[in-house]
């Protein structure tokens, strides 16, 4: 694990874990859970916000891709620290974002950036869980007639999204899982 690695899962631990002893938490899935993780509450802050595009970018350096984005809400500040961390690197890739719904006025977009038919892109996910948001962003993309055949998520839940991506005809990986943020929060 690198140091910035290491550095985003102890703030991950430390802010955006949270834990119940029933489950109280509803996920984007449905189901109830004892545990939540609001990466967003990390993605937010300056140092977590620097620290998730260097660790995204040193996932993605070396891939062929334009663009590197996903559904809204949680891919926001993950492509777009992402695509600065690039950018200051000399390396041009392109943040995006997946609307949940097409807007319904104006161009009518459902994906927000400057990506073009035959781009090949990342799609960007907080937590995984069943994987549902992710493939969601990926059916949008390939509607548009861009190439997508990687996730990378913050966490996975180890709940079935791998699987769900897989059967998709897509590589997911993670930067972390549930169960090294339990590691992290048992050695603090």
């Amino acid at each position: 694990m690198t140091e910035a690695e290491k550095r985003l899962l102890s703030i991950l631990a430390r802010i955006s874990y949270h834990y119940s002893p029933t489950p109280t938490f509803r996920l984007a899935s449905g189901k109830m859970s004892q545990y939540y993780v609001d990466c967003k509450t990390t993605t937010l802050t300056p140092e977590g916000l620097v620290l998730t595009g260097q660790v995204i970018f040193e996932r993605i350096r070396g891939l062929p891709v334009q663009g590197v984005g996903g559904l809204e809400f949680g891919a926001i500040p993950m492509a777009l620290s992402a695509s600065i961390h690039a950018f200051q690197q000399g390396e041009n890739i392109r943040p995006f974002v997946v609307r949940k719904q097409p807007k319904d006025r104006g161009l009518k977009k459902a994906i927000e950036g400057q990506l073009h038919e035959g781009d090949r892109v990342v799609v960007l996910e907080d937590v995984v869980t069943t994987g549902a948001s992710s493939l969601l962003a990926v059916e949008r993309l390939r509607e548009a007639g861009i190439e997508v055949d990687h996730v990378l998520a913050i966490i996975d839940r180890d709940e079935g999204g791998t699987e769900a991506i897989a059967n998709a005809g897509l590589e997911l990986e993670s930067i972390f899982t549930l169960t090294d943020l339990h590691h992290e929060l048992a050695g603090s």
